[in-house]
């Protein structure tokens, strides 16, 4: 069993710390709204990985996979989410960014939220589970569904703490740019940009 988890939690650690919509998302988050709030979206992206464990452990994802209309449409409600996150993003007050009064408006459940729609609207996870998953069961012969949701787990693990380390990162970050009066304008049009980004390349 360690023979398969040992490097399955190596090549899960390679995979969460390249970058990719879920990392840049945490980055951007708590450098908007500090560390705290980054991990609560980090707690969000990594809940969304139970869904695509379930996915794969029961055989949803492979009809996604053979079925590309549905791929796509559930590639472009993802996409059209981000896009509506830099939309919230530009019609902001870039001066309420860093305010307290902003981060109250910002409640952690719907950052919660956001984290967990993103990663659950990301059909390439699943894709990609359905592909590396399998290649890591222990006992193939055996309750395949429990070795899933073991895996599931410990890439849920290891994302969450690699998540909380970028988010503590980004929250000295914010500390740093609360204190410069014009950052507020900048980080606005950089999460405008990154959400847009991370849509295509969803989309991509």
């Amino acid at each position: 069993m360690l023979e398969q988890l040992i490097p399955f939690l190596t090549a899960s650690v390679l995979l969460t710390i390249s970058p990719g919509p879920d990392i840049i998302y945490v980055l951007v988050r708590g450098i908007a709204n500090g560390s705290k709030y980054g991990i609560v979206v980090a707690l969000g992206l990594v809940s969304g990985i139970l869904v695509h464990t379930s996915l794969v452990a029961f055989g949803v994802s492979a009809i996604i996979k053979n079925s590309p209309v549905l791929f796509m449409l559930i590639k472009v409600f993802g996409a059209l989410y981000l896009f509506y996150l830099a939309y919230q993003v530009y019609k902001s007050d870039p001066e309420i960014a860093f305010s307290t009064e902003g981060l109250q408006r910002k409640s952690l459940f719907s950052l919660f939220r956001q984290g967990f729609i993103l990663n659950v609207l990301n059909p390439k996870v699943t894709i990609y589970f359905l592909a590396f998953f399998p290649g890591f069961l222990w006992e193939p012969a055996g309750n395949t569904v429990l070795q899933f949701y073991v895996l599931g787990f410990l890439f849920m693990l290891q994302a969450f703490l690699i998540f909380i380390a970028v988010a503590m990162m980004a929250g000295k970050i914010s500390v740093y740019l609360k204190r410069h009066p014009n950052s507020g304008v900048i980080l606005k049009w950089v999460q405008v940009v990154v959400f847009i980004s991370i849509g295509i390349l969803i989309l991509i």
